[in-house]
């Protein structure tokens, strides 16, 4: 990869070094990105730390309230790739979880991270990890589980990668997005300032999931469910604002807050 700047999507991640009163520059220098952040061509993918530490800079969110609360621990439904849509979201909800402090749903995240991870075939590549997200809840270490959940989602996708599932690891990280865009959404509407929906401003990172959509093979497109995820971000797309410096409204937080729990709703769904 080149050391000259790139062009980039600048999502929430790339504010994490910006007063969020700042407008974001076209370009940014690559090398100074977090090492966590993988880059697809010109396209930075954010991981869910860094989302989530930028939510903590709108103020205060009440986490308890966007937390959506395990029963039990997730088990797999559906095909492969529901079920890696449906592990990006799990630990998604791990972050949030992690904002909330709340303990006991990081023990059951971090076991449905071993219960999924397991039906897609990359068990042993998080087993340790998967425990040390549990211990470090167990000890209120929040710090630590994030880097934990960090980690296993790195992990992963990496395992999926060698095993040839590169595109189930995709969906991993669409997953992860949707549940993490609901939950900015619900932050951004419980109190509406523009420098917070201003992170909703991902267009260019859209119009890579809906590449990697359009190229799954026929095996990962069997039923509905991938269907309904294309059609909900073909929706996204123009609320988030197409070009750069455009105001993204209360109502249009709103309205990509329902589609994206709406395609939540139907990856969580047997």
């Amino acid at each position: 990869m080149p050391d000259s700047m790139k062009l980039t999507l600048l999502p929430a991640l790339l504010l994490a070094a910006m007063p969020l009163h700042a407008a974001p520059p076209p370009k940014i220098d690559v090398s100074k990105l977090p090492h966590q952040s993988r880059v697809i061509g010109d396209v930075i993918v954010p991981v869910p730390s860094e989302i989530f530490g930028i939510l903590d800079k709108l103020g205060k969110p009440r986490w308890a309230d966007v937390l959506r609360p395990m029963k039990a621990v997730a088990k797999p439904v559906g095909d492969q790739s529901q079920v890696a849509l449906l592990l990006g979201s799990v630990i998604a909800e791990g972050f949030i979880a992690v904002e909330a402090e709340d303990t006991a749903q990081v023990e059951k995240i971090g076991n449905s991270v071993l219960s999924l991870s397991d039906a897609l075939g990359v068990r042993k590549a998080v087993t340790k990890r998967a425990k040390a997200i549990i211990d470090a809840g167990n000890n209120k270490d929040w710090k630590l589980v994030r880097k934990e959940l960090d980690r296993a989602l790195s992990e992963v996708k990496s395992a999926m990668a060698e095993l040839g599932s590169e595109q189930l690891s995709q969906l991993v990280s669409l997953g992860g997005w949707l549940r993490g865009t609901e939950a900015l959404c619900d932050v951004v509407t419980a109190d509406y300032k523009r420098d917070g929906a201003d992170l909703l401003h991902q267009p260019v990172l859209l119009d890579l999931f809906a590449h990697q959509l359009d190229g799954l093979k026929a095996r990962y497109k069997k039923g509905t469910l991938i269907e309904k995820i294309q059609g909900g971000l073909k929706e996204i797309r123009p609320l988030l604002g197409l070009s750069d410096g455009a105001e993204i409204s209360a109502k249009s937080v709103r309205e990509v807050g329902a589609i994206s729990a709406g395609l939540v709703k139907a990856i969580q769904n047997r």
